[in-house]
């Protein structure tokens, strides 16, 4: 990585460039808590952790008083959507760092409805009510850090349970014995027009849903205890998982799109889930969960996106992310736009940023 800057850099400039775009309460969709502005926002926090520029911590904390009110009520959100629960991230380094008691209001209200979610017959959380008995492998990153993190530190051993008991059941039915990958989604009814009508399974193996899974793994782990059975469980899964996307690397150092059809017409490389496949390799390792050898490919992967970003002036623009997309089939995945530093983006390349730091910088 010779003419390549450390990646706090990198970070640095991704969160900047953001910063400058939006006011912390025009982050889109404006007004609305939802994962968009959670994932970069975990980002941003990371950044802060490495640089300790306070700066960051204040734009996070400015983004979640613009959506919640001084009782602590979070002012728009969906709380049958998993996509809606995440964000709940960021309120537990404000309940540290401010001790303001609203921020734990508005953190079990949320935990509340993780309590009364919609879950299917083999006790499966549905993706969003608007698809019922559906199972997306996003979930586990959108659902299960909030709910581990809450269950270690306010005394819910069955959150952590329940955080191990969603994380199996994806793998068991999501997970492809051939290639050891994961099939985007499960719908336990298969009923869906892309379930097969045996299995339940989706078609395809898309990136950036694989990508969530390690990474939400590796962050529910921070919170089992040493003692807890759910830690090798977890361990294992993460370690099988990252040790098959490995075989499907480029020769560049990316992924693509649909992750095991690289050399198929239609197919791209896409950032995003080559940021969290980075991301999750260098912090598996860090973890002790991969030997030291994986290092080669994350050090790939990372110099691979880095290598992809351009720059307009002193933004730095991390493009080739897919916008967000529904369950379909190889062309649904490969026709969808990409986007230049949408904040789900922008989100994966810091975490990318800061665990490559971390291990190879």
């Amino acid at each position: 990585m010779k003419d390549l800057h450390e990646p706090i850099f990198y970070a640095k400039c991704s969160c900047d460039t953001i910063m400058r775009k939006y006011e912390a309460a025009d982050l889109p969709p404006k007004g609305h808590f939802h994962y968009h502005q959670g994932v970069f926002l975990s980002g941003v926090y990371k950044t802060w952790l490495l640089s300790k520029e306070d700066r960051y911590f204040d734009y996070i904390k400015d983004w979640v008083d613009s959506v919640t009110d001084k009782e602590g009520n979070i002012l728009d959100y969906a709380p049958k959507h998993l996509d809606d629960i995440q964000p709940g991230i960021l309120l537990y380094p404000l309940i540290e760092r401010t001790g303001d008691v609203r921020y734990r209001k508005a953190l079990d209200k949320l935990i509340s409805h993780i309590d009364e979610y919609p879950r299917n017959p083999e006790g499966g959380f549905w993706h969003m009510d608007l698809f019922a008995d559906q199972m997306w492998l996003d979930g586990l990153y959108m659902g299960g850090p909030v709910c581990a993190e809450y269950g270690a530190k306010y005394g819910r051993p069955d959150l952590l349970d329940l955080v191990v008991h969603q994380a199996l059941m994806m793998e068991e039915k999501t997970r492809d014995e051939k290639t050891g990958l994961l099939y985007h989604a499960w719908d336990f009814r298969r009923k869906a027009e892309w379930a097969d009508p045996v299995t339940g399974r989706s078609p395809e193996f898309w990136g950036r849903s694989i990508g969530w899974v390690p990474v939400a793994l590796l962050d529910d782990l921070d919170f089992l205890p040493s003692g807890h059975p759910g830690r090798m469980i977890l361990s294992d899964m993460t370690a099988r998982l990252l040790e098959a996307v490995c075989a499907f690397q480029s020769d560049e150092g990316r992924w693509y799109q649909v992750v095991d059809k690289g050399g198929k017409a239609g197919n791209w490389l896409e950032n995003s889930c080559s940021c969290l496949f980075t991301a999750a390799l260098c912090k598996a390792v860090r973890n002790g969960i991969l030997s030291s050898r994986y290092l080669q490919y994350a050090r790939k992967g990372y110099e691979g996106v880095i290598r992809s970003l351009e720059w307009e002036g002193q933004d730095l623009l991390v493009g080739n992310v897919c916008i967000g997309t529904g369950v379909g089939d190889y062309k649904h995945y490969c026709d969808r736009p990409v986007s230049v530093n949408d904040l789900h983006g922008a989100g994966a390349f810091l975490l990318m940023c800061e665990e490559a730091q971390q291990a190879i910088g």
